[in-house]
């Protein structure tokens, strides 16, 4: 008998799900909204072939556009949202591939828009927006489309596309049925023999549990599993990999990783700045390692060490005591923003809360404007969920800002300054817990909490980055992939990593690739590290008090896309094109460690 079970869907009381009837009230009225968007776009193009005729024309052509994507688009939440929360729901399935079809039509149907908009030339396009004020705010949407006007092609091979882009997200969603709903993991087992379950939602609790039997089994049951499935995953990620060099060489691009960061006009200075930044402070990791195995009394630290717990006392976080300690920890930022959280979290329903089967691993935020900036998941009563928590709150309410206050066609924001906003929340929340507790053992959970966050963003993500880039560069080449390449080279990157500290199991920890979805997001992952970096350094002007650093983060979150990323950035204070908030975020790390060093030593 299991000595933990993770509940069915059904058995989560509807206050701990998200607020799925606040876009739909109930299935039907979704399957109304789709047959009326297919309808629109149906004569979309016939009823506004006269764009280009007057600056008026293009004005009402563009709103009609961004309104029917951004229409489509709740409908791909909703649908999504349900497959997320359950992946084992054969329903909630079919109305996302649905969705993802008809996302696939808005695009094809919109695509004519922009090789047309480019004809008409920089200058009257430049005349228009000063002539026109329902045009106006469309002049950085064009600058950045006369940015990119050689990497457009023609109406119709745009088209195809955005045709294209429903095809082409099977092989996330594959991987994503594959891991979250087929998987079945084998128990781990503890000490006493008693067995535990292994849901994606669970295993990271399972880690921190101080049985390390119970953590090496799980971990081994774990990887073990995606160690059966390697060919299909090498499969799936290297087919990932040449839909991407396919779009790249479309558009005429040099390699993978500039097509990538050109999208929004970020030079590949700075991905290469961040690796090398990172692996010249590899060092700091090892120190840390060397600490950890030192408190933990062990002679050889295991992976599935890394998130033992060190302290004897573990805090019990309820959820409503977390969503309190995040509210306290951002009161810098003002009333407005943290009421804002304080109520999507308790009465809005922002938040599917915990673990159930079949729920997707890890967690996110996801919403479109006119929404809740809803939040996936699977909180545990840890100070990790805290955290977890924390940070997609810090993308939710760069949502909500940007709602606010821009219109729809900036109304998204790139990754590369999304990981600013969550990692920002969790800086904020980590000071104020450390700030605030004066138990030892409490200030002790707060930096292994705050050392688990550093190594998956500040660790493992680096790392991933140099293997997907590594990997890209091989498919450039015309090399192929397979399982036992991307593991061996996997391994190799961790090895390094770790240093002399940590022991690696070559085949388990080489399958870590397989683990990560971000994957299939090409060049995603290098952006939680830049994006740490960023953070802590907007956090240390906030918390210095200095004068003007709440409004311009304020400022920063309200912007959405209406400026190029690393121009938000410098509005709201922090240069990202330079490698100095990167090592600046590594010395912070190092004095965690001189803290913990000092709080555990003898």
């Amino acid at each position: 008998m299991a000595s933990f079970q993770v509940p069915p869907r059904e058995e989560i009381p509807l206050k701990h799900r998200w607020n799925d009837a606040s876009l739909f009230p109930n299935t039907k009225a979704w399957s109304k909204e789709y047959e009326a968007i297919v309808g629109v776009l149906g004569s979309f193009k016939q009823g506004y072939s006269n764009f280009n005729a007057s600056a008026v024309d293009l004005a009402e052509a563009l709103d009609a556009a961004f309104t029917l994507a951004n229409r489509a688009e709740k409908v791909y939440l909703y649908a999504g949202m349900a497959h997320n929360v359950d992946m084992k729901d054969g329903d909630a399935a079919g109305r996302l591939s649905q969705a993802r079809g008809l996302f696939g039509q808005v695009s094809a149907g919109l695509a004519f828009l922009e090789p047309a908009i480019l004809k008409i030339g920089d200058g009257t396009l430049r005349s228009w927006t000063e002539s026109e004020p329902d045009l106006a705010k469309y002049e950085h949407y064009f600058d950045n489309l006369l940015r990119k006007a050689e990497n457009i092609r023609s109406e119709e091979v745009e088209e195809l596309l955005g045709m294209l882009r429903d095809p082409f997200a099977g092989v996330s969603a594959t991987a994503g049925f594959l891991k979250n709903a087929d998987f079945v993991f084998k128990p781990g087992v503890d000490a006493q023999g008693e067995e535990t379950e292994i849901t994606q939602g669970n295993y990271p609790k399972i880690l921190t549990n101080p049985d390390r039997e119970l953590r090496r089994t799980s971990w081994e049951n774990y990887y073990d599993k995606h160690l059966a499935f390697k060919n299909t995953l090498t499969t799936n990620l290297e087919t990932s990999i040449k839909q991407n060099l396919f779009l790249t060489r479309t558009r005429g691009h040099a390699s993978t990783l500039e097509a990538s960061l050109f999208e929004h006009n970020i030079p590949v200075e700075v991905f290469h700045n961040l690796i090398g930044t990172f692996q010249e402070h590899l060092p700091v990791w090892h120190r840390y390692f060397a600490i950890r195995r030192k408190i933990l009394g062990i002679d050889t630290l295991q992976p599935y060490d890394i998130w033992a717990p060190l302290s004897v006392d573990k805090p019990d976080v309820s959820y409503e005591q977390a969503v309190k300690w995040i509210c306290e920890g951002l009161t810098p930022m003002g009333e407005q923003y943290v009421e804002a959280m304080r109520r999507g979290c308790l009465e809005e329903r922002w938040v599917d809360i915990y673990p159930n089967q079949g729920k997707r691993q890890g967690a996110f935020s996801w919403g479109t404007a006119g929404t809740h900036p809803f939040i996936v998941m699977s909180f545990n009563n840890t100070l990790l969920s805290l955290s977890t928590l924390a940070h997609e709150l810090g993308h939710s309410m760069h949502s909500y800002l940007t709602w606010q206050n821009q219109p729809l066609v900036y109304s998204e924001y790139s990754l590369f300054v999304a990981e600013v906003a969550s990692n920002f929340n969790q800086a904020m929340v980590r000071d104020h817990l450390l700030e605030n507790g004066s138990d030892p053992s409490f200030k002790i959970a707060v930096i292994e909490e705050t050392m688990a966050n550093f190594f998956r963003y500040f660790f493992i993500m680096p790392t991933l980055a140099r293997f997907e880039l590594e990997m890209h560069e091989r498919v450039e080449n015309g090399d192929g992939l397979t399982a036992d390449i991307l593991i061996e080279r996997m391994a190799d990157l961790f090895q390094e990593g770790y240093g002399e500290e940590v022991h690696v199991d070559r085949e388990r920890v080489g399958i870590t690739w397989a683990t990560f979805g971000h994957l299939y997001s090409d060049y995603y992952v290098y952006q939680y590290a830049t994006g740490i970096s960023g953070a802590h350094a907007l956090a240390a002007r906030v918390l210095s008090g200095e004068d003007g650093a709440v409004e311009d983060y304020l400022n920063f979150l309200s912007t959405g896309s209406s400026l190029y990323p690393l121009d938000a950035l410098s509005l709201a204070g922090v240069n990202l094109r330079e490698t100095q908030p990167v090592k600046e975020t590594f010395a912070k790390m190092e004095k965690m460690v001189d803290v913990l060093e000092e709080l555990t030593a003898e």
